[in-house]
């Protein structure tokens, strides 16, 4: 795989990555379908430490509902669009907002989270079966 890179709408954020994702999902999760403004998030995990980000982001901290541990949303104060999310319980990892990559082509979700809060279109559209946790896999 090839360096991963993007930025924001606006261009005020950028971002790159050279180490391999760890994984690839789609969130489904009730917060990141209010943080996106549709269905689901399709994100990248990547190591935490191999992500440079250029530019100064805004941090809005949200509480999940089973993990009791906060995640920390990451964006852009200029347009708004989401970048990174962190969650406290593993803040090792850096989860990349799909939407953001400068190229997505390669991207195909391994699995899929939170499906309980998932709008119920949103998974038959797929037709695609991956593995998916009712709530949050475990690590």
């Amino acid at each position: 795989m090839s360096k991963l890179d993007g930025q924001c709408l606006c261009g005020d954020i950028s971002y790159e990555c050279a180490a391999d994702p760890i994984v690839t999902a789609v969130c489904h999760c009730a917060d990141c379908q209010r943080q996106t403004g549709t269905a689901f998030s399709i994100v990248v995990g990547v190591p935490r430490e191999q992500l440079h980000i250029h530019g100064t982001m805004k941090v809005f901290e949200t509480l999940g509902e089973d993990r009791g541990a906060p995640a920390y949303r990451h964006f852009c104060g200029n347009c708004g669009s989401p970048i990174i999310s962190i969650l406290a319980d593993t803040d090792d990892v850096a989860w990349i907002k799909a939407g953001t990559l400068r190229d997505a082509s390669w991207l195909e979700p391994q699995l899929e989270a939170w499906t309980d809060s998932a709008q119920p279109w949103a998974r038959a559209a797929a037709h695609v079966e991956r593995p998916s946790f009712p709530r949050s896999p475990t690590a």
